[in-house]
């Protein structure tokens, strides 16, 4: 907040000392070619350049141009400092999500029927292992750790489940699209993420050939990078978006090793994205219940119980 309150002082000063910069400049244009126009000239003893008042605006002149080199380079500075400081604050969160740890968290809702075996049933990793499908083991010289390849009907079932997805949604409206995988530091920070933070959530390419590029680990990342900086018409809004892209995850130690397909390093991911007005305040939570309801519809036609 200090240096916030501080960083509006120096604007201030800046945009001062800029005005007067300009008023001490018009003095110097009257003075220097002011004989003609509506005023009638003056008689003038000497030359231009050797008058008193001329010089000490020139003189004002450089004073100003000193004292907005030293603000300058303070208002950098104090951007710097605060941006750094914001990245440090979480995102909000949603009124409605409970205050502490997992176990604080309700279940809202439960969809299905959980199935009821009278045998004991195998992990998806298990029975895709079975079935040559999957293939997570033997991979630290080809891949290293939390990789994977799908094989056959693994294969087919990713790409079905993503036409599957895509289909739906754009009968529902929504605008395809694909995105870039590397993005520029600030996009990632524009998003709530800190690439620059230790260990880091992203992978970030080498930075002697490649300055500031990063691997998305979502495509919401490189979706909000195209609304960046940029215009909506009100009358187009909401825009909603579908994108399928490879996420890439550097994923870093949870404390316990990860399980079967969950937490790897790259996957594939169809991502629901929505910009919405704010004119009455409930657009983005009209859209976010959209969007929920159509996950809804998704899980269901694929047979699934899920809560």
């Amino acid at each position: 907040v200090q240096t916030w309150s501080r960083l509006g002082q120096v604007r201030d000063s800046i945009a001062r000392l800029e005005a007067e910069k300009g008023h001490v400049a018009q003095g110097v244009r009257e003075i220097m070619g002011a004989r003609g126009g509506s005023r009638p000239p003056r008689p003038l003893t000497a030359a231009p350049q050797q008058l008193p008042e001329l010089a000490a605006l020139r003189e004002r002149g450089r004073s100003l141009r000193e004292q907005l080199r030293t603000l300058e380079a303070e208002e950098s500075e104090l951007e710097q400092r605060f941006y750094l400081g914001a990245l440090q604050l979480p995102n909000r969160t949603h009124p409605a999500v409970p205050i502490g740890d997992q176990s604080q968290a309700r279940l809202l809702e439960v969809i299905g029927e959980k199935p009821v075996f009278d045998f004991k049933p195998k992990g998806h990793l298990e029975l895709g292992e079975g079935l040559d499908i999957i293939r997570q083991k033997r991979l630290s010289h080809v891949s290293g750790h939390r990789s994977y390849y799908l094989c056959g009907a693994g294969a087919l079932l990713q790409h079905a489940l993503v036409t599957f997805t895509l289909r739906k949604l754009l009968g529902k409206g929504f605008l395809p699209m694909t995105v870039p995988d590397l993005l520029r530091g600030a996009v990632f920070e524009g998003c709530g993420g800190q690439p620059s933070a230790t260990p880091s959530p992203v992978y970030s390419i080498d930075p002697t050939r490649f300055e500031d590029l990063c691997l998305a680990g979502t495509s919401e990342v490189g979706i909000a990078g195209y609304f960046m900086d940029h215009a909506v018409r009100l009358q187009d809004l909401p825009v909603r978006v579908v994108c399928s892209s490879t996420c890439y995850r550097a994923e870093t130690d949870t404390g316990r090793e990860p399980w079967g397909l969950y937490r790897v390093h790259q996957f594939t991911k169809v991502e629901m994205f929505g910009v919405t007005a704010a004119e009455r305040g409930t657009e983005s939570e009209e859209l976010l219940d959209e969007f929920l309801g159509l996950q809804k519809e998704i899980f269901s036609e694929l047979g699934l119980h899920f809560r």
